[in-house]
């Protein structure tokens, strides 16, 4: 299966253009190779690759979280970032996810599955798409975060309100490439620690991006997240 062959919706003109260029050429060579290997297992299976991409079509985005790299056990990862499917043993960083979620808002989060956020335009994004079995970072090198780069980049000319939430040092490299004070339109950027347990309780704890990032939307005239 070609990587352009995944179901993208309407990000697809986007990720087509890229597709043209050498960089972004090689990527795919290299992810279509390593599926087709098939050991070891690369997560998420390939046909849910760009699950964000086609549940958060660009004109619905209201909010980016922004996390490092799938879950690489086995049954996790599906194209959602911190998100996995019903039925799967909660990880650790998403149960955090959802004990800030209550302290902040006082809500509980929609299940494991976070596909109602973003059918609510929250569009959750991984810093690189692809991983192997038991090998967090293992493709790190591999190109993705040029590509996940220039899909944040094709954001900047809407122009509605968006926020952009940040956890952890991968994702916050993303953080020059969104000054809010260099659009022309609303933004905001919010960034903290990951909220995995190595560092959730040093920032990520107490951060309340979600009050903030519903209080930032209502501002400009954007209908709030519901996120629990």
């Amino acid at each position: 299966m070609r990587i352009l062959d995944c179901d993208m919706g309407a990000w697809r003109e986007t990720v087509e253009a890229m597709a043209e260029e050498p960089w972004c050429r090689a990527l795919f060579d290299q992810v279509e190779a390593a599926y087709a290997q098939g050991e070891p297992a690369v997560y998420p299976p390939q046909g849910q690759l760009f699950t964000a991409l086609r549940l958060t079509p660009p004109e619905r985005v209201k909010c980016v979280i922004v996390g490092q790299d799938p879950y690489h056990q086995p049954g996790q990862a599906h194209g959602l970032a911190f998100s996995v499917l019903p039925g799967t043993k909660t990880p650790p960083s998403l149960r955090n996810i959802g004990k800030e979620l209550r302290s902040d808002l006082g809500v509980e989060l929609p299940g494991n599955d976070l596909t109602a956020w973003a059918e609510e335009g929250v569009l959750l994004l991984n810093n690189v798409l692809t991983v192997y079995d038991s090998a967090p970072n293992s493709h790190k090198k591999w190109g993705w975060q040029t590509f996940t780069t220039r899909l944040l980049q094709s954001l900047e000319p809407q122009p509605w309100p968006i926020a952009f939430v940040l956890w952890g040092r991968e994702a916050q490299s993303k953080g020059a490439l969104i000054a809010p004070e260099r659009s022309p339109y609303p933004r905001l950027v919010l960034r903290s620690n990951h909220p995995s347990p190595l560092s959730a309780s040093r920032g990520f704890f107490g951060s309340r991006p979600f009050s903030q990032v519903n209080a930032f939307l209502t501002e400009n005239g954007a209908s709030p997240i519901k996120w629990g």
